[in-house]
Protein backbone atom coordinates (compact mmCIF):
# COMPACT_ATOMS: atom_id res chain seq x y z
CA UNK A 1 0.00 0.00 0.00
CA UNK A 2 1.33 3.46 -0.89
CA UNK A 3 2.21 5.54 2.15
CA UNK A 4 -0.05 8.53 2.76
CA UNK A 5 2.31 10.11 5.26
CA UNK A 6 2.98 13.71 4.30
CA UNK A 7 6.63 14.64 3.88
CA UNK A 8 8.18 16.62 6.72
CA UNK A 9 8.81 20.32 6.08
CA UNK A 10 12.54 19.56 5.77
CA UNK A 11 11.86 16.84 3.20
CA UNK A 12 9.63 19.21 1.28
CA UNK A 13 12.32 21.89 1.41
CA UNK A 14 14.93 19.43 0.11
CA UNK A 15 12.66 18.66 -2.83
CA UNK A 16 12.57 22.37 -3.68
CA UNK A 17 16.11 22.00 -5.05
CA UNK A 18 17.03 20.22 -8.26
CA UNK A 19 20.64 19.78 -7.13
CA UNK A 20 22.34 19.06 -3.84
CA UNK A 21 23.70 15.52 -4.00
CA UNK A 22 27.47 15.77 -3.66
CA UNK A 23 27.32 19.53 -3.16
CA UNK A 24 29.04 20.38 0.12
CA UNK A 25 29.76 24.03 -0.51
CA UNK A 26 26.85 26.10 0.77
CA UNK A 27 29.49 28.04 2.73
CA UNK A 28 30.90 29.15 -0.65
CA UNK A 29 27.70 29.68 -2.63
CA UNK A 30 24.22 28.28 -2.13
CA UNK A 31 22.15 26.48 -4.73
CA UNK A 32 19.04 28.09 -6.23
CA UNK A 33 15.65 26.72 -5.37
CA UNK A 34 13.50 25.65 -8.27
CA UNK A 35 11.15 28.56 -7.57
CA UNK A 36 14.03 31.06 -7.59
CA UNK A 37 15.30 29.75 -10.91
CA UNK A 38 11.85 29.86 -12.46
CA UNK A 39 11.30 33.44 -11.23
CA UNK A 40 14.61 34.59 -12.70
CA UNK A 41 13.96 32.88 -16.02
CA UNK A 42 10.45 34.33 -16.24
CA UNK A 43 11.79 37.80 -15.57
CA UNK A 44 14.55 37.31 -18.13
CA UNK A 45 11.94 36.38 -20.73
CA UNK A 46 9.76 39.43 -20.09
CA UNK A 47 12.83 41.68 -20.00
CA UNK A 48 14.04 40.29 -23.33
CA UNK A 49 10.60 40.89 -24.80
CA UNK A 50 10.79 44.55 -23.81
CA UNK A 51 8.32 44.24 -20.93
CA UNK A 52 10.36 44.64 -17.71
CA UNK A 53 8.06 44.91 -14.70
CA UNK A 54 9.49 47.68 -12.53
CA UNK A 55 6.69 47.43 -9.98
CA UNK A 56 7.39 43.71 -9.58
CA UNK A 57 11.07 44.47 -9.01
CA UNK A 58 10.25 46.85 -6.17
CA UNK A 59 7.80 44.35 -4.70
CA UNK A 60 10.51 41.65 -4.71
CA UNK A 61 12.89 43.99 -2.88
CA UNK A 62 10.36 44.87 -0.19
CA UNK A 63 9.22 41.26 0.15
CA UNK A 64 12.84 40.20 0.60
CA UNK A 65 13.42 42.90 3.20
CA UNK A 66 10.43 41.77 5.24
CA UNK A 67 11.31 38.09 4.96
CA UNK A 68 14.86 38.68 6.12
CA UNK A 69 13.63 40.75 9.04
CA UNK A 70 11.38 37.87 10.03
CA UNK A 71 14.26 35.41 9.81
CA UNK A 72 16.35 37.44 12.28
CA UNK A 73 13.51 38.63 14.48
CA UNK A 74 13.21 42.34 13.65
CA UNK A 75 10.76 44.47 11.75
CA UNK A 76 11.34 45.49 8.15
CA UNK A 77 11.86 49.09 9.29
CA UNK A 78 15.16 48.01 10.85
CA UNK A 79 16.47 46.36 7.66
CA UNK A 80 18.47 48.09 4.94
CA UNK A 81 19.11 46.36 1.63
CA UNK A 82 22.40 46.33 -0.20
CA UNK A 83 24.73 44.34 -2.38
CA UNK A 84 27.80 43.44 -0.29
CA UNK A 85 28.68 42.93 3.38
CA UNK A 86 31.72 45.21 3.10
CA UNK A 87 29.52 48.11 1.95
CA UNK A 88 27.39 47.73 5.06
CA UNK A 89 30.49 47.52 7.27
CA UNK A 90 31.78 50.75 5.73
CA UNK A 91 28.54 52.47 6.72
CA UNK A 92 29.03 51.27 10.30
CA UNK A 93 32.60 52.59 10.18
CA UNK A 94 31.19 56.00 9.30
CA UNK A 95 29.39 56.06 12.65
CA UNK A 96 32.57 55.70 14.69
CA UNK A 97 34.31 58.70 16.24
CA UNK A 98 37.84 59.69 15.30
CA UNK A 99 40.40 57.52 17.06
CA UNK A 100 37.90 54.73 17.78
CA UNK A 101 39.14 51.25 18.71
CA UNK A 102 37.62 48.32 16.83
CA UNK A 103 38.07 44.79 18.19
CA UNK A 104 37.98 41.90 15.69
CA UNK A 105 38.85 38.19 15.92
CA UNK A 106 42.26 37.20 14.62
CA UNK A 107 41.96 35.82 11.08
CA UNK A 108 38.49 37.31 10.57
CA UNK A 109 36.99 37.55 7.08
CA UNK A 110 38.32 40.69 5.41
CA UNK A 111 34.96 42.23 4.49
CA UNK A 112 34.24 43.17 8.10
CA UNK A 113 37.83 44.14 8.90
CA UNK A 114 39.16 46.20 5.99
CA UNK A 115 36.42 48.85 6.08
CA UNK A 116 37.70 49.75 9.56
CA UNK A 117 41.40 49.37 8.72
CA UNK A 118 41.01 51.86 5.88
CA UNK A 119 38.45 54.17 7.48
CA UNK A 120 41.10 56.74 8.38
CA UNK A 121 40.42 59.33 11.08
CA UNK A 122 42.76 57.51 13.45
CA UNK A 123 40.47 54.46 13.80
CA UNK A 124 42.51 51.54 15.17
CA UNK A 125 41.83 47.82 14.72
CA UNK A 126 42.86 45.42 17.48
CA UNK A 127 42.69 41.61 17.19
CA UNK A 128 42.17 38.84 19.73
CA UNK A 129 41.42 35.10 19.54
CA UNK A 130 37.78 34.34 18.77
CA UNK A 131 37.57 31.76 21.56
CA UNK A 132 37.89 34.44 24.25
CA UNK A 133 36.97 37.56 22.30
CA UNK A 134 34.54 38.65 25.00
CA UNK A 135 37.36 38.85 27.52
CA UNK A 136 39.19 41.35 25.30
CA UNK A 137 36.34 43.86 25.19
CA UNK A 138 37.42 46.82 27.33
CA UNK A 139 36.14 50.29 28.22
CA UNK A 140 38.32 51.88 25.51
CA UNK A 141 36.75 49.68 22.80
CA UNK A 142 34.21 51.45 20.59
CA UNK A 143 33.03 48.53 18.44
CA UNK A 144 33.49 44.78 18.34
CA UNK A 145 33.08 43.35 14.82
CA UNK A 146 32.88 39.59 14.38
CA UNK A 147 31.37 36.83 12.27
CA UNK A 148 28.91 34.61 14.08
CA UNK A 149 30.33 31.65 12.14
CA UNK A 150 33.93 31.81 10.95
CA UNK A 151 34.38 31.35 7.21
CA UNK A 152 37.77 29.64 7.37
CA UNK A 153 37.10 27.27 10.25
CA UNK A 154 33.34 27.00 10.77
CA UNK A 155 33.81 27.95 14.42
CA UNK A 156 30.68 29.40 16.02
CA UNK A 157 31.32 32.46 18.16
CA UNK A 158 30.04 32.76 21.72
CA UNK A 159 27.76 35.58 20.63
CA UNK A 160 25.96 35.83 23.97
CA UNK A 161 29.23 36.36 25.85
CA UNK A 162 30.43 38.93 23.32
CA UNK A 163 27.15 40.84 23.44
CA UNK A 164 27.15 40.78 27.27
CA UNK A 165 30.72 42.09 27.47
CA UNK A 166 29.92 44.81 24.95
CA UNK A 167 26.83 45.85 26.91
CA UNK A 168 28.83 46.00 30.14
CA UNK A 169 31.23 48.53 28.61
CA UNK A 170 28.78 50.39 26.37
CA UNK A 171 30.45 49.04 23.22
CA UNK A 172 28.77 48.83 19.81
CA UNK A 173 28.48 45.43 18.12
CA UNK A 174 28.61 44.36 14.47
CA UNK A 175 27.77 40.72 13.76
CA UNK A 176 28.38 39.23 10.32
CA UNK A 177 25.74 36.52 9.95
CA UNK A 178 26.53 35.59 6.34
CA UNK A 179 27.68 32.09 7.31
CA UNK A 180 24.84 31.63 9.80
CA UNK A 181 21.38 32.76 8.65
CA UNK A 182 19.83 29.82 6.86
CA UNK A 183 20.93 27.10 9.30
CA UNK A 184 21.60 28.87 12.61
CA UNK A 185 19.08 31.01 14.45
CA UNK A 186 20.06 34.68 14.70
CA UNK A 187 18.44 37.35 16.88
CA UNK A 188 19.46 40.61 15.27
CA UNK A 189 18.14 42.65 18.19
CA UNK A 190 21.07 41.37 20.28
CA UNK A 191 23.47 43.50 18.19
CA UNK A 192 23.71 47.06 16.95
CA UNK A 193 24.28 45.84 13.41
CA UNK A 194 23.89 42.54 11.62
CA UNK A 195 25.15 42.14 8.07
CA UNK A 196 24.29 39.19 5.87
CA UNK A 197 25.03 38.47 2.23
CA UNK A 198 22.26 36.08 1.22
CA UNK A 199 23.98 34.15 -1.57
CA UNK A 200 25.35 31.42 0.71
CA UNK A 201 23.05 29.66 3.17
CA UNK A 202 19.94 31.57 2.07
CA UNK A 203 20.49 30.41 -1.51
CA UNK A 204 19.74 33.80 -3.07
CA UNK A 205 21.56 35.23 -6.10
CA UNK A 206 24.78 37.07 -5.36
CA UNK A 207 24.19 40.80 -4.96
CA UNK A 208 21.52 40.63 -2.24
CA UNK A 209 22.66 41.65 1.23
CA UNK A 210 21.00 43.03 4.33
CA UNK A 211 21.94 45.27 7.23
CA UNK A 212 19.94 45.56 10.43
CA UNK A 213 20.55 48.53 12.72
CA UNK A 214 19.68 49.39 16.30
CA UNK A 215 18.22 52.79 17.16
CA UNK A 216 21.45 54.06 18.69
CA UNK A 217 23.52 53.03 15.68
CA UNK A 218 20.97 54.41 13.19
CA UNK A 219 21.18 57.79 14.93
CA UNK A 220 24.98 57.82 14.61
CA UNK A 221 25.33 56.47 11.08
CA UNK A 222 25.59 58.76 8.08
CA UNK A 223 23.74 57.72 4.90
CA UNK A 224 27.00 58.31 3.04
CA UNK A 225 25.92 56.19 0.09
CA UNK A 226 22.40 57.55 -0.17
CA UNK A 227 20.88 57.36 -3.63
CA UNK A 228 17.39 57.47 -5.02
CA UNK A 229 16.34 54.28 -3.22
CA UNK A 230 17.21 55.80 0.18
CA UNK A 231 14.33 58.24 -0.15
CA UNK A 232 11.17 57.87 1.89
CA UNK A 233 9.38 57.46 -1.44
CA UNK A 234 12.09 56.24 -3.84
CA UNK A 235 10.09 57.06 -6.94
CA UNK A 236 9.95 60.73 -5.95
CA UNK A 237 13.63 60.83 -4.95
CA UNK A 238 15.14 60.47 -8.39
CA UNK A 239 16.24 64.07 -9.00
CA UNK A 240 17.84 66.94 -7.15
CA UNK A 241 19.04 67.54 -3.62
CA UNK A 242 15.70 68.26 -1.93
CA UNK A 243 14.97 64.67 -0.99
CA UNK A 244 13.39 63.38 2.21
CA UNK A 245 15.38 60.31 3.23
CA UNK A 246 13.49 57.42 4.78
CA UNK A 247 13.15 57.85 8.57
CA UNK A 248 14.20 54.28 9.31
CA UNK A 249 16.89 51.84 8.14
CA UNK A 250 15.77 52.29 4.54
CA UNK A 251 17.83 55.50 4.44
CA UNK A 252 20.87 53.24 4.23
CA UNK A 253 19.58 51.34 1.20
CA UNK A 254 21.59 51.19 -1.99
CA UNK A 255 19.93 50.93 -5.37
CA UNK A 256 18.88 47.26 -5.59
CA UNK A 257 20.09 44.76 -8.16
CA UNK A 258 16.59 44.06 -9.41
CA UNK A 259 17.06 40.67 -11.04
CA UNK A 260 18.93 39.38 -8.00
CA UNK A 261 16.01 40.25 -5.73
CA UNK A 262 13.61 38.51 -8.12
CA UNK A 263 15.44 35.29 -7.25
CA UNK A 264 15.98 36.18 -3.60
CA UNK A 265 12.32 36.54 -2.64
CA UNK A 266 11.28 32.91 -3.34
CA UNK A 267 14.49 31.61 -1.75
CA UNK A 268 13.87 33.60 1.41
CA UNK A 269 10.26 32.43 1.45
CA UNK A 270 11.43 28.84 1.65
CA UNK A 271 13.67 29.46 4.66
CA UNK A 272 11.16 31.74 6.38
CA UNK A 273 8.63 28.88 6.27
CA UNK A 274 10.98 26.41 7.99
CA UNK A 275 11.24 25.80 11.72
CA UNK A 276 14.85 26.82 12.46
CA UNK A 277 15.41 24.17 15.14
CA UNK A 278 14.92 21.06 12.95
CA UNK A 279 16.96 22.72 10.19
CA UNK A 280 19.78 23.41 12.63
CA UNK A 281 19.62 19.85 13.95
CA UNK A 282 19.67 18.45 10.41
CA UNK A 283 22.67 20.46 9.21
CA UNK A 284 24.75 20.11 12.36
CA UNK A 285 23.82 16.44 12.72
CA UNK A 286 25.24 15.66 9.29
CA UNK A 287 28.36 17.67 10.10
CA UNK A 288 28.76 15.83 13.41
CA UNK A 289 28.50 12.45 11.66
CA UNK A 290 31.16 13.56 9.19
CA UNK A 291 33.45 14.67 12.02
CA UNK A 292 32.99 11.32 13.71
CA UNK A 293 33.95 9.58 10.48
CA UNK A 294 37.12 11.66 10.23
CA UNK A 295 37.93 11.29 13.89
CA UNK A 296 37.65 15.03 14.50
CA UNK A 297 36.55 16.26 17.92
CA UNK A 298 33.14 17.87 18.09
CA UNK A 299 33.22 21.67 18.63
CA UNK A 300 31.90 23.37 21.74
CA UNK A 301 29.09 24.90 19.68
CA UNK A 302 27.71 22.75 16.88
CA UNK A 303 28.45 23.94 13.34
CA UNK A 304 27.25 22.96 9.86
CA UNK A 305 30.77 23.63 8.52
CA UNK A 306 33.62 21.15 8.98
CA UNK A 307 37.25 22.03 8.26
CA UNK A 308 40.47 20.13 8.78
CA UNK A 309 44.15 20.59 7.99
CA UNK A 310 44.94 20.16 4.30
CA UNK A 311 48.02 22.29 3.59
CA UNK A 312 48.81 20.59 0.29
CA UNK A 313 45.22 20.39 -0.94
CA UNK A 314 45.31 16.61 -1.25
CA UNK A 315 42.11 16.01 0.72
CA UNK A 316 40.20 18.57 -1.33
CA UNK A 317 41.55 16.98 -4.51
CA UNK A 318 40.23 13.56 -3.41
CA UNK A 319 36.77 15.00 -2.84
CA UNK A 320 36.82 16.77 -6.19
CA UNK A 321 37.98 13.65 -8.03
CA UNK A 322 35.05 11.76 -6.52
CA UNK A 323 32.63 14.34 -7.91
CA UNK A 324 32.04 16.10 -4.60
CA UNK A 325 32.00 19.89 -4.57
CA UNK A 326 33.86 21.19 -1.54
CA UNK A 327 36.25 24.06 -0.88
CA UNK A 328 39.52 24.96 0.77
CA UNK A 329 40.36 27.98 2.90
CA UNK A 330 43.48 29.03 4.80
CA UNK A 331 45.24 25.69 4.32
CA UNK A 332 42.19 23.68 5.37
CA UNK A 333 39.70 21.53 3.48
CA UNK A 334 36.13 22.66 4.07
CA UNK A 335 32.72 21.03 3.65
CA UNK A 336 29.28 22.29 4.59
CA UNK A 337 25.97 20.49 5.11
CA UNK A 338 22.68 22.18 4.31
CA UNK A 339 18.99 21.41 3.85
CA UNK A 340 19.57 19.76 0.46
CA UNK A 341 22.14 17.29 1.87
CA UNK A 342 21.54 13.95 3.57
CA UNK A 343 23.39 11.01 5.12
CA UNK A 344 24.41 9.74 1.67
CA UNK A 345 26.50 12.88 1.24
CA UNK A 346 28.29 12.13 4.50
CA UNK A 347 29.01 8.54 3.43
CA UNK A 348 30.16 9.55 -0.06
CA UNK A 349 32.55 12.21 1.28
CA UNK A 350 34.04 9.83 3.82
CA UNK A 351 34.46 7.15 1.16
CA UNK A 352 36.22 9.62 -1.12
CA UNK A 353 38.67 10.33 1.68
CA UNK A 354 39.23 6.63 2.37
CA UNK A 355 37.57 6.72 5.77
Amino acid sequence: MRSTTAPSPLDAARRAFDGGRGYLAACTVGLPTRAAREAILADLATWAEGRPDIAAYSAAVERSRALFGGLVGVGAERVAIGSQASVAAALVASALPDGAEVLVPAGEFSSIVLPFVHAGRGIRVRTAPLADLAAHVRPTTTLVSFALVQSATGEVADAAAIAAAAAEHGVLTLCDATQAVGWLGVEASAFDAVVCHAYKWLCAPRGVSFLTVSDRLRDRMRPAQAGWYAGDDPWSSCYGAEVDLAPDARRFDVSPAWQAFVGAAPALELFAALDPLPLHAHATGLAAAFRDGLGIAQPERASAIVTWDDPGGGELARLTTAGITASGRAGRARVAFHVFNDADDVDDALAALGR
